[in-house]
């Protein structure tokens, strides 16, 4: 059972006496956390897993949490460790010291889908890999810096909820009961989910089945192949299939949709089907967009969709002062405390006093010689990663939102005054402002689960580092093996990559101007910008019930069709079953609802990691 504070003794007491309750009440100092084994355990799963938030970020430009995932991965393992007498099962603690490496690992994939990409299409210059390994290390690092002075702020004193982090402190209490019965559960339905998933893909692959004189058992990429056998569907003389308006067989984009609200998912469909039923086909006919393939239309789209995600989300961003306030007040209001009693297992204030300027000089140093970022340039986006990671973690306290988009562009805004017409900078200040602070909010996030189970914080902070090495050792060389050094493969589909194609976008408008693009694309991006604005407005005044979410509509102009509609089905498919299932003690009840996130996690993580070990192997035989 998790013992916590009540709101009064929260709002009533001293940091000091919470720090003392937590340390007689909670904290469990002696039992077994980053053991050998754990690490190990974290370093693996979190490599792998690191795979799943590649595979959708190139899909969907979305970073996916891989915590819980990793959590009942390691418990079934241990759990059969245990009954075939090869060893223990593995402590709580254990298990959450192992997924925040896990979770670290996959988070740390971010600037491969946005600043990285976009920074290489711009200049048409392939970053080298190694390169890209210490830039995206050096950045989660400072994150790490960055985030533990507010840990004692912000989740001792303050108590905020983190509520992704606080789901996952729940679910390891319920993993670790006395008979595991849940745990086993959980384990069950996600192998299920990734076996699903992950023979879907290996069927897919008709090209390795060939190969291996196995094709009879191949079935096709998309369902609605079996229309074009008869007929050939268009819109004004374009085949749907050339819009993307296709049925995939993959279930990982319906995975994916699981873990959406309806909101958002319906919201990503409207986008797309506006985007390629209506603006496409009439652009397509009227030889504005040239070419009928994804890369073409989206080169065209994304103004639109761009201009709405940006102003809806730097609207919604500002239109809550309160957090920015509450943001700054809590950091600097002095609350004094007369001893400090966790002063040995928390992580010394030294670190962060020698590291932030070392690793921040670091930082801007490699920008300068690697990326061409002027260093006073440089030298300014590190308060801005103070301010930004203060807000940040906030937002992500209060609400399990990380406005890193929204920071990301307010960071381009601001080099598109400072440094007029230098894409590069515009991008790669950006990169170091919205990676910091979502690595920081991200460790904040992972470090609310060990603080309610009575873990260690210093533990807690080598783990994320563990983390940060042992995703980028994988996903990096796994990146730069899917596209080979070919740029041209970006934003194609193969490898859509609609996040880096946006803050592509909105570099060059920012340092080019509207006065670039043709004027029908000048005027969506004009409907778009108001349009952001209308809905964010829409749902304040509703309460946000107002039915369409302003980033969902814009990400559905850069999207495919194909992944939209995957996407809102899983969605739906959840909802009816929701709806359905009346039985708690069914399995129907309890694999769809209270099990929602494990099977969704499960066909996502089955299917992105056979997807990319079949990318790979096409390659290779």
């Amino acid at each position: 059972m998790i013992k916590e504070l009540s709101e009064e003794q929260v709002r009533t007491m001293t940091l000091e006496e919470k720090d003392q309750w937590w340390l007689k009440n909670v904290y469990k100092g002696d039992m077994p956390q980053l053991t050998v084994r754990s690490a190990l355990t974290g370093m693996i799963l979190g490599g792998i897993l690191s795979l799943t938030n590649l595979y959708i970020g190139i899909k969907t430009g979305w970073t996916l949490g891989v915590g819980i995932s990793s959590v009942i991965l390691s418990f079934a393992f241990f759990k059969l460790i245990q009954k075939l007498k090869l060893g223990s099962e593995m402590s709580i603690l254990e298990n959450n010291a192992m997924q925040s490496i896990a979770t670290s690992a996959g988070y740390m994939t971010a600037p491969m889908m946005a600043s990285i990409p976009a920074y290489m299409m711009v200049t048409g210059q392939v970053i080298p890999m190694w390169q890209c390994f210490w830039w995206i290390v050096v950045l989660s690092l400072l994150g790490v810096l960055f985030a533990f002075p507010l840990k004692r702020r912000f989740i001792n004193d303050e108590q905020m909820p983190f509520p992704e982090g606080y789901a996952a402190g729940v679910v390891l209490d319920s993993l670790h009961d006395e008979d595991g019965k849940q745990g086993i559960f959980k384990a069950k339905l996600m192998m299920i989910g990734a076996g699903l998933s992950a023979l879907i893909e290996i069927l897919r692959a008709d090209t390795l089945l060939a190969k291996f004189k196995m094709g009879f058992l191949a079935i096709p990429h998309y369902w609605d192949d079996f229309v074009y056998k008869f007929a050939t569907p268009a819109i004004m003389g374009t085949p749907l299939k050339d819009l993307t308006v296709q049925f995939d067989t993959s279930i990982v984009m319906m995975g994916t949709g699981g873990l959406m609200s309806m909101k958002t998912a319906m919201s990503i469909l409207l986008g797309a089907f506006i985007n390629y039923f209506l603006l496409a086909p009439v652009m397509i006919d009227a030889g504005i967009i040239t070419d009928t393939t994804f890369k073409a239309i989206t080169m065209w789209s994304l103004w639109g969709g761009a201009a709405v995600m940006t102003t809806s989300s730097l609207y919604s961003f500002f239109s809550k002062p309160q957090i920015i306030i509450q943001s700054f007040k809590k950091m600097f209001s002095k609350k004094e405390t007369k001893d400090d009693v966790l002063e040995k297992i928390e992580l010394p204030m030294w670190i962060f006093a020698v590291g932030i300027p070392v690793i921040g000089a670091l930082t801007v140093y490699l920008g300068h010689i690697w990326f061409g970022i002027h260093y006073w340039l440089g030298i300014i986006a590190i308060p801005l990663v103070f301010v930004f990671t203060l807000i940040a973690v906030t937002s992500t306290g209060l609400t399990a939102i990380t406005p890193g988009g929204a920071l990301g562009k307010l960071t381009q805004i601001t080099y598109g005054a400072l440094a007029p017409g230098n894409v590069t900078t515009n991008l790669m200040t950006a990169g170091i402002t919205s990676e910091v602070s979502l690595n920081a909010s991200n460790l904040l996030m992972d470090i609310k689960p060990s603080y309610m189970l009575g873990g260690k914080p210093r533990l807690q902070a080598l783990g994320h580092i563990l983390g940060i090495f042992a995703g980028g050792l994988i996903a990096v060389p796994v990146f730069y093996s899917i596209f080979h050094g070919d740029i041209s493969l970006f934003t194609t589909d193969a490898l859509p990559l609609p996040s880096a194609l946006v803050w592509k976008g909105v570099s060059e408008v920012l340092t080019k101007g509207l006065s670039n693009l043709h004027y029908t694309a000048q005027i969506a991006a004009g409907i778009g910008a108001v349009l952001g604005i209308v809905i964010e407005i829409a749902n304040k005044k509703m309460n946000g019930k107002f039915p369409l979410s302003g980033v969902g509509l814009g990400l559905g102009f850069v999207l495919r069709f194909a992944d939209a509609w995957s996407m809102a089905l899983g969605t739906l498919i959840f909802w009816v079953a929701k709806k359905m299932c009346k039985n708690k003690e069914g399995v129907g009840y309890r694999a769809f609802v209270d099990n929602q996130e494990t099977l969704a996690a499960g066909v996502i993580a089955g299917g992105s990691i056979i997807g990319i070990i079949l990318i790979l192997l096409e390659q290779a035989v």
